[in-house]
């Protein structure tokens, strides 16, 4: 290229490349994190333009300076270059050519137990993804499908992906299917009309944010459908995405296109088997053994001695390198800041340092790695030791032996601080608990554990999509503390639920004992074994003792000037059920009038008893009623 700034520049395609065009792809790219710069140019430019003439503006750059200040206008361009175009079984010749054909014999091909990993790559609003979940389904049925079935569904697109995990779809969006699909596969009714996606199927739809050229693709992959996407790449960015489908498809995969893509290149990694519906076959044994690169392969170099000191000082965890004779030749910052091990020790063994020295068995595994050329691992190392006054951090350690063609150099031991980790591990634990405490005590309350359930489905989902992200590529970490967030929220509604029920069994509590209060009649509740279980305020007063002292003690050895004789009398009888004696209920209920001597005075007791009932009508205790009145003294005339 010239050296004058105004020289031409050319893109894909060789398309002359318009710096402001180039400033607003850039822009777009550092705003909502999705690279243009593969896509056609003239499409990009043409659908750009159309953007612009809604908003009322004619320059590039002045378009440019808009979209900095506001977020509804990027909002409206990006969804406007993705072209969030799908519907149910859209091409419904290429659908029938699954279902009848392709499909059934993909599925013999398979071993019965192998898992069916089914991915919809860019899927938009979902409908191609709930589509085959549509038709695994009715190949497979309930059990197989929920035992093997997972499907995939993947989109660079937050807005239409959340819609998409809704399941929710307008009648109108679902004319595609048959009225009998709709009530199996769409059963429930919204408010407004729309119909919602099975509940027990749903688990089996996991989406995610996924860049084709950015994100490594998901792997051991059946099926493939990347529909009316390709079109708007330019060829070499095809060929990329094309290396990384033939790197997701297992053998005889199967990869279904768009009915304006042609798949003209690769024709050695994927075959033909329905050209008509651009429906593809991943050809056995040709495709990629390894992880196609990214596209910030290309800008790295050859690292210089001097980046690969400096990235070893600098390296955020501690690192110390041990030479053949057990000396140290490297410690880089972390280590002295964190180990306290000095530059100093340089040249000196390595068993003088202070980690070597307090820790046995570090000493013991970086002389067995070196030894025996082979990797050691320490997990939770507690440095400093316990018992100093510094604050205790956890570390993993990771002791590797350094060879080269002459044999072992040394080793190099690597300190990970899991702190954090290992006090999230411990928090977790104890939330843990919490948890299935809570779980135990709502067990009665079906329409919470509902909730639950779809709150840990939810989590499920989103651990599962993070575990396949991590299987290629330590990203989209987020997910994680967005669902324990939710799962916080959803043991606080547990809590406030809890403090209610509390509240209304005191209220209860407290009605009865008002209740038991305010009779003048005093009232005694005995067990079967004759023992207080019940003793109200008026109970007190005609005996003189108050409910603490006698609740659990037998009612005939409490002290009283009353005829406990009489009243046990009524109390056996009642417990004895009903009898034949003069007097009896047919509920084994009894009473009877006592003439005793109380305080100096002459009282007439009565004296009611009546059976304590279970459940189930079996006698439990027995509840005694006692009403005196005061007899007149005989006239000393």
């Amino acid at each position: 290229m010239s050296g004058d700034p105004r020289a031409r520049r050319t893109g894909p395609a060789d398309e002359e490349v318009d710096p402001a065009f180039e400033a607003l792809l850039e822009f777009l790219r550092d705003t909502r994190g999705v690279d243009f710069t593969g896509y056609k140019r003239a499409s990009l430019r043409r659908l750009v333009a159309r953007r612009m003439q809604t908003a009322g503006v004619d320059d590039l750059t002045a378009y440019l300076d808009q979209l900095q200040v506001d977020s509804t206008e990027v909002r409206a361009l990006f969804d406007s270059l993705l072209i969030n175009v799908t519907s149910f079984f859209r091409d419904p010749a290429a659908w029938s050519s699954l279902r009848e054909t392709l499909l059934p014999q993909l599925l013999a091909s398979l071993d019965p137990d192998e898992p069916i990993r089914v991915w919809s790559a860019a899927c938009a609003t979902g409908e191609e993804a709930y589509t085959l979940a549509v038709l695994l389904h009715e190949a497979l049925g309930d059990a197989e499908y929920l035992r093997r079935v997972k499907v995939y569904a993947t989109d660079v697109d937050e807005q239409a992906l959340a819609s998409a995990r809704a399941g929710r779809f307008s009648r109108k969006s679902l004319d595609a299917l048959t009225d009998e699909q709709v009530e199996r596969y769409f059963p429930d009714s919204a408010g407004d009309g729309a119909r919602v996606f099975r509940t027990d199927l749903r688990p089996t739809l996991i989406f995610g944010r996924h860049d084709l050229l950015a994100d490594a693709p998901i792997s051991r992959v059946s099926l493939l459908v990347c529909r009316n996407v390709l079109m708007y790449f330019t060829a070499e960015t095809q060929s990329r995405i094309l290396e990384r489908f033939a790197f997701a498809l297992l053998d005889s995969g199967l990869l279904v296109l768009g009915r304006a893509e042609m798949l003209l290149t690769h024709t050695d990694l994927f075959a033909p088997v329905d050209l008509a519906n651009r429906i593809f076959r991943s050809v056995p044994g040709r495709g990629l053994r390894r992880l196609p690169p990214t596209r910030n392969d290309a800008a790295r170099g050859a690292a210089t001695r001097h980046v690969s000191e400096a990235a070893f000082q600098h390296s955020p965890d501690a690192q110390i390198v041990v030479d053949a004779d057990g000396q140290v030749a490297l410690v880089n910052d972390a280590a002295v800041a964190a180990l306290q091990v000095p530059r100093s020790l340089t040249g000196r063994p390595f068993s003088d340092s202070e980690p070597a020295r307090l820790l046995p068995e570090l000493r013991s595994r970086v002389n067995r790695a070196q030894a025996e050329e082979v990797a050691q691992n320490l997990h939770d190392i507690s440095w400093p030791p316990a018992g100093t006054e510094e604050r205790q951090r956890y570390w993993d350690v990771s002791i590797a032996p350094l060879r080269s063609d002459e044999g072992v150099l040394g080793v190099q031991v690597v300190f990970v601080d899991v702190t954090r980790h290992h006090e999230l591990t411990t928090e977790l634990h104890a939330a843990h608990a919490e948890v299935q405490a809570a779980y135990e005590e709502l067990q009665s309350s079906t329409e919470e554990l509902e909730t639950t359930n779809e709150e840990l489905q939810s989590a499920v989902e989103e651990l599962e999509t993070t575990n396949e992200e991590l299987q290629s590529t330590n990203e989209e970490l987020e997910t994680m503390n967005e669902e324990l967030q939710s799962t916080n929220e959803e043991l606080q509604t547990v809590n406030d639920e809890l403090r209610e029920r509390t509240a209304e069994v005191g209220e209860v509590n407290a009605f009865l004992e008002s209740v038991l209060a305010g009779l003048t009649t005093a009232v005694v509740v005995v067990d079967t074994d004759l023992k207080v279980i019940v003793w109200n305020a008026r109970a007190e007063t005609l005996w003189g003792l108050r409910a603490f002292e006698v609740e659990g003690q037998r009612l005939a050895l409490l002290p009283s000037s009353l005829p406990v004789e009489a009243m046990m009398g009524v109390v056996r009888a009642v417990l004895r059920g009903p009898t034949a004696e003069a007097g009896a209920s047919p509920t084994g209920a009894g009473s009877t009038t006592v003439e005793t001597d109380r305080f100096g005075a002459r009282v007439l007791l009565t004296l009611s008893g009546s059976p304590l009932l279970g459940r189930s009508g079996e006698v439990r205790g027995a509840v005694l009623t006692l009403d005196h009145h005061d007899l007149a003294a005989p006239d000393p005339d």
